[in-house]
């Protein structure tokens, strides 16, 4: 152990230098003056601005995803577990539920605190999520459509004159049918009665109804009626709805049961169209 610590005096002179070496050099580290503010050019520092912006902004939207969603109800099926998270008391709770066994429904914030009398701070933390039905938050207002008032006899336009653009105002009347009307219309030399529009062959009588609420016939046709105790096979197979057949049934009926009384006897006969009947008796007399 002695040889350790035995020193000649030039090795004791090169262990003092070392001391004063570390020495020195710990003074110097210590004492030396450190710059701490470090130039940087208006660039470099709208550019650190920028960045420490980009992770300021980064951080709030981690924040944001973090937080739990919230999602809107509908008051009025609120659940005992769902109250009691919204910070209700079982009483306030069983208020709602009871309210809601009546058949009566919360319609509005005011009638949540009504019903239930929770506090105003606590019906501040959770009334933005209520969702009422779109029938109590936005109600549709009913328009009162008045009936237009029917036209009178003066009022309305002269079937005989109507132009195929007058027609095609009534709904149901497009150019076809228009043109059909009027064909029909120079076809018979002009109508007798508006009843006539139910021979045209496609318009339905709904849409007859739709002409004559705003056409009449104001000059009709001046029919020359046959008379029906004294006409022939050929002189009614020749009207409008009736054939040779129908035809032949009148005059068989009319040999078999005398001279027609009434014209309604028509109807008795087997075969007659009686739904055409308004428009065949326009043709037809009795002398």
């Amino acid at each position: 152990m002695k040889s350790h610590f035995v020193f000649t005096k030039s090795e004791r002179n090169g262990i003092f230098l070392l001391a004063l070496i570390v020495i020195l050099v710990q003074t110097l580290y210590w004492f030396w003056p450190v710059q701490t503010n470090v130039e940087i050019s208006t660039e470099q520092r709208i550019a650190l601005q920028k960045h420490q912006q980009h992770i300021d902004t980064l951080k709030l939207l981690a924040v944001e995803a973090n937080k739990p969603k919230q999602y809107t109800f509908n008051p009025n099926f609120i659940t005992d577990y769902k109250g009691y998270t919204l910070g209700m008391s079982s009483e306030e709770i069983d208020r709602l539920h009871a309210y809601r066994d009546s058949n009566k429904w919360v319609n509005s914030v005011k009638d949540f605190k009504t019903v239930t009398k929770v506090s105003d701070s606590l019906l501040d933390s959770f009334s933005h999520l209520f969702k009422f039905p779109d029938f109590i938050t936005n109600p549709k207002t009913i328009k009162a459509f008045s009936k237009p008032k029917a036209l009178t006899f003066a009022q309305k336009t002269d079937l005989n004159i109507a132009t195929a653009e007058d027609l095609q105002k009534v709904y149901g009347i497009g150019p076809y049918y228009s043109e059909k009307i009027i064909e029909y219309r120079e076809k018979i030399d002009g109508f007798s009665a508006g009843i006539q529009l139910n021979d045209i062959y496609g318009v339905k009588p709904d849409v007859v109804q739709n002409i004559l609420k705003t056409f009449a016939v104001k000059t009709p046709k001046v029919i020359e009626k046959i008379n029906l105790n004294t006409a022939k096979v050929l002189d009614l197979s020749e009207l409008p709805n009736l054939n040779y057949e129908i035809a032949r049934q009148i005059i068989k009926f009319r040999e078999t049961n005398g001279s027609f009384t009434d014209i309604n006897q028509l109807k008795s006969i087997a075969d007659f169209p009686t739904e055409k009947f308004d428009r065949i008796r326009l043709y037809l007399g009795l002398e």
